[in-house]
């Protein structure tokens, strides 16, 4: 049985707003995606198979790279955690029930995790 349905959504950070301004540009404005979600601090477009996250986070750097995360969908985040925790992986946020306030709250649960490669994974499910 696969834990994973699928990728929800690939999110990239941002410094400033001058950045966030341009990548908002360049996924919406010259690509076409549309908003999907909207808040202070981030957007989520959807690509019509996926979203693209652009998050601006105010860090002076990307030392990480600008992916922040890879998330998954999945049915049951605490699942996941379980799995990867005992593969001897990082939960560094374990499951958690999170709200969203933009224009529509959105209800989630979510788990983050390090990756192999010590790139972060989120377990994704919506309530």
């Amino acid at each position: 049985m696969a834990l994973i349905s699928g990728i929800h959504h690939v999110a990239v950070k941002c410094k400033d707003g001058e950045q966030y301004a341009m990548a908002l540009s360049f996924y919406k404005d010259l690509l076409g995606l549309t908003i999907y979600r909207q808040w202070e601090t981030g957007t989520m477009l959807d690509t019509g198979d996926g979203i693209v996250e652009v998050l601006m986070t105010g860090e002076d750097s990307h030392t990480d790279g600008v992916i922040r995360h890879i998330a998954f969908l999945v049915n049951d985040p605490d699942a996941c955690a379980d799995a990867v925790r005992k593969a001897g992986y990082e939960v560094f946020i374990e499951p958690c029930d999170v709200t969203i306030k933009c224009d529509e709250p959105l209800s989630l649960r979510v788990a983050f995790c390090k990756g192999p490669l010590g790139e972060e994974v989120e377990f994704y499910s919506n309530r």
